[in-house]
């Protein structure tokens, strides 16, 4: 009987020493798998690109320059001309005869813009070509009191935007929509400046003083005038 006690104390002691095993539980396996899942790719996002930003980068250079994948807005075919720019503001300086023109890229490939000028019915006169990054121009050499009309043309391979008047047709009482090509200008006369205003009053006051003594010598020939003695 001795011996059955220390049998009983000997297993105690060897199961005391064999490890014990963790319960797996749901909550582990999760753990794991999402240890294991491979984060997913970050979404794009649109490309930091304006139509109506002057000297823009084109969206497929931005595209390559980031570190973050990014959108382009959508084009049309290159195999079709491209749409009309939309001429936004226009800064008049009617004392340097001169005008600074805006306005916005088209959803269309485009290779270079150009400016089209009306001085009343002569011919348009056509300016430099400008690359993709342009959006905005300056006008030379207007005259004050003139009145104008202004287009921006857009171009690609298969051809130019449409404007009005590039047929030959006449532009006088033509309407502009406020987003198209096209704009009126008004060159306002030129403000006249000090010396302008001091040259008039003072010949002002000139006519008005030969034109007293003139008539003070009129009367005294008619009337006459007392002699002294």
């Amino acid at each position: 009987m001795l011996g059955s006690p220390c049998l009983l104390w000997l297993l105690a002691v060897t199961f005391s020493l064999v490890p014990r095993a963790q319960p797996l539980t749901p909550q582990g396996f999760e753990e794991e798998e999402e240890d294991e899942t491979p984060w997913p790719p970050s979404s794009p996002v649109p490309c930091d690109y304006d139509h109506c930003r002057h000297l823009q980068v084109p969206c497929k250079e931005l595209q390559g320059a980031g570190q973050r994948a990014c959108l382009c807005p959508g084009l049309s075919s290159p195999a079709q001309p491209p749409d009309p720019p939309r001429l936004g503001e226009v800064y008049m300086v009617a004392e340097e005869g001169r005008a600074v023109v805006h306005w916005c890229a088209p959803s269309s490939p485009v290779h270079q813009y150009w400016l089209l000028l009306w001085e009343g019915s002569r011919a348009p006169q056509k300016g430099p070509p400008l690359n993709t990054t342009v959006r905005r121009a300056e006008l030379k050499g207007l005259k004050a009191g003139g009145a104008y009309v202004v287009c921006v043309v857009a171009a690609n391979e298969a051809g130019e935007s449409s404007v009005p008047g590039a047929d030959g047709e006449s532009l006088e009482g033509a309407n502009f929509p406020d987003f198209g090509p096209c704009r009126r200008l008004a060159v306002p006369p030129r403000p006249l400046t000090l010396v302008h205003v001091a040259v008039g009053v003072g010949s002002g006051l000139a006519l008005l003083s030969c034109s007293a003594l003139v008539w003070h010598f009129c009367l005294r020939e008619r009337w006459g005038c007392p002699r002294r003695r």
